[in-house]
Parts: C-alpha cells; sequence; structure tokens
C-alpha cells in the first residue's frame, strides 16, 4: 500500500477513509507539524524525505512546485466537499494501478453532470512542465 502525508486542510473523514484501504497515512498534526504555518515546499519536502506521497487540498502551489520541477514522491490534490470516501475510493483504486507516483501529480476534479445524483469525479495528470520531456520521444 501507499504512503501518505496530509497537509493540514486535509478532512480526517478523508484520512479514515484512506486507512480503511490499508495505506499509511500520516497527517501533519501526528507528525507535529500542525499550525506551524510551514511553507508547502517545506510540507513536500519533509513528505519526499519520509518516502510519502502529499494529499491535499490545496491545489495552486502544489501544481506551481511539481511543474517548477521540485523532487517529490507525488502530489494528489483532492476536492474540498464532502464526498471523503469516494475521493478515497478513486484514490485508492488510481494509485494502485500505477507503478510509481514518484514525481507525479494526480488531481482529483468533481464533474457535474445534469441529473445524476451521485457525484462524478475524474482523474487528471498534470505533467511537470507545460511540455513535458519525458513525452518527446
Amino acid at each position: 500500500m501507499s504512503r501518505f502525508y496530509t497537509n493540514e486542510n486535509l478532512s480526517m473523514t478523508l484520512v479514515i477513509a484512506l486507512r480503511s484501504f490499508g495505506h499509511d497515512v500520516l497527517t501533519s498534526f501526528e507528525a507535529g507539524n500542525a499550525n506551524q504555518k510551514k511553507s508547502d515546499d517545506l510540507v513536500l519536502a519533509a513528505a519526499a524525505a519520509d518516502e510519502r506521497c502529499v494529499v491535499t487540498f490545496n491545489r495552486n502551489d502544489f501544481v506551481a512546485l511539481h511543474r517548477a520541477g521540485v523532487e517529490h514522491c507525488g502530489i494528489i490534490i483532492c476536492k474540498d466537499n464532502r464526498e471523503d470516501e469516494v475521493q478515497a475510493s478513486l484514490i485508492h483504486e488510481r494509485i494502485s494501478r500505477q507503478a510509481t507516483i514518484r514525481n507525479r501529480l494526480f488531481r482529483l476534479l468533481k464533474q457535474n453532470q445534469l441529473g445524476s445524483t451521485q457525484p462524478i469525479f475524474v482523474v487528471r495528470e498534470y505533467l511537470r512542465s507545460r511540455i513535458d520531456k519525458s513525452l518527446i520521444l
């Protein structure tokens, strides 16, 4: 199973749901880092030093760090809403199929579907830069 680090803004419901799938989840509170206003680059570096993927609601800063080429053990950006169990299931499903998530960023997006009573999420992977050199032959 995967090793995750959740920063301060992530809900405990999502943490518990990820743990129910067998993932090793360390929260910023459990790590003694809560309420210290650590910058996102320090959060990402600390998670990487502990071989953990960051799970967060904070899209802008972590996308910027990823695209700037900062080395990391993975970033997953969730949607801040009430469908934590659905998101945890989607994370588990996606991550379980990956050979590695090192230096990869996945974002869960909620799609509004007319007439749908269930939340519909999609997962989008962000490249390191607008033109990812690894895709050039």
